[in-house]
């Protein structure tokens, strides 16, 4: 999830007798097990289910579906798409279903939140890094492709951003398609917090020019996993300054078990960045950031805005991991004020 140095209302699976393409297993705990040492509990409503990839890895998904209550209040034409969260680096599908599965479901979304592989729950491959930018977004596209019945919104945080960036720029725009190979359509994407087009070296060099001791920290933190260890370091680099120091402890440790795998080999990352862009792609972005962010700066945060010619909204009091935050109703609450803008 942290940029490191080098730095409706109705059911939308389709209706089909369950295969072993992916296993369900209703509230939430499942008879295998645990790959975190610290599981995450889930909470009511939630469900975890295991995805299988072509390549025969399991990827953990947690769903929660929209509240039927939210159901009722809406004029029957209206429906929802879902909304599937993508992590980042040292988090997994944990850190969307504590606060936003359980908001955006209330307001009628069904909610889907994944673990990239060798995070959080899922199976990790035998390479010594988790993937590349296309095999993560090929993994989101098999899940989006053999799961939902109407496109989705993707939403990623940080690292997860600069995958969902590439699903973008790889997108079939001219239709919902189960054909292989494909990047099926997005209703919307939303980057939260992301890392820039252009890969974190940008903000690694300004933060090494411009505030040198936050560059140290935030090596430390991140490249050296101080953050795993101190308390401190873990707050300045993830949560706000008022976030209570037994919420970070906890997420602290779930952070600890949650990347068993790098998500990625920076420097070849880096190499193949920026990240392509298409000049009408037809996908309505939303480019979020945080006032009090330690790791994505206020440069990196515009220089997304400009690659997809939006203006960026920068959440006034909150820090990088937004999510999670003490105040994280903010971004929750500006995504579904976008989310009931956004056209079908």
């Amino acid at each position: 999830m942290a940029v490191l140095p080098s730095v409706h209302s109705i059911s939308l699976f389709r209706p089909k007798i369950p295969t072993p393409k992916s296993t369900f297993t209703p509230n939430a705990e499942l008879f295998r097990p645990h790959k975190m040492r610290v599981p995450f509990k889930l909470k009511d409503e939630q469900n975890r289910i295991f995805h299988q990839l072509p390549s025969g890895l399991q990827m953990e998904v947690i769903v929660q579906k929209g509240s039927p209550k939210s159901s009722q209040s809406m004029p029957s034409v209206v429906q929802r798409p879902p909304l599937l969260f993508l992590h980042g680096s040292y988090h997994a599908a944990w850190s969307w279903a504590e606060h936003w599965l359980p908001f955006f479901s209330a307001s009628g979304f069904d909610c889907y939140a994944v673990s990239l592989l060798g995070q959080g729950e899922s199976d990790s491959p035998s390479a010594s890094v988790a993937g590349t930018l296309q095999t993560h977004a090929s993994d989101i596209a098999d899940f989006i492709r053999t799961s939902f019945a109407i496109p989705p919104v993707l939403l990623g945080h940080s690292f997860g951003g600069l995958i969902v960036q590439y699903y973008i720029a790889n997108n079939d725009h001219g239709h919902f398609s189960d054909t292989e190979g494909l990047f099926p359509r997005l209703t919307g994407a939303v980057l939260i917090c992301s890392v820039p087009p252009s890969g974190n070296s940008g903000l690694v060099q300004r933060y090494l020019f411009t505030k040198p001791i936050a560059a140290f920290k935030v090596t430390l933190s991140l490249a050296a996993k101080a953050f795993q260890t101190s308390l401190s370091l873990c707050k300045e680099t993830f949560f706000s300054v008022t976030m209570e120091d037994h919420l970070v402890l906890r997420y602290q440790e779930l952070m600890k078990e949650s990347s068993r795998m790098p998500l990625f080999d920076l420097r070849k990352l880096n190499a193949s960045l920026p990240v392509p862009s298409l000049p009408k792609s037809g996908i309505e972005v939303l480019v979020l950031g945080a006032s009090d962010d330690f790791i994505v700066d206020a440069e990196g945060l515009n220089e997304t805005g400009r690659f997809y010619n939006v203006t960026p909204i920068c959440v006034q009091g909150v820090a990088h991991d937004m999510m999670l935050d003490c105040a994280w109703q903010k971004g929750a609450q500006t995504i579904l004020t976008w989310l009931d803008c956004l056209g079908p």
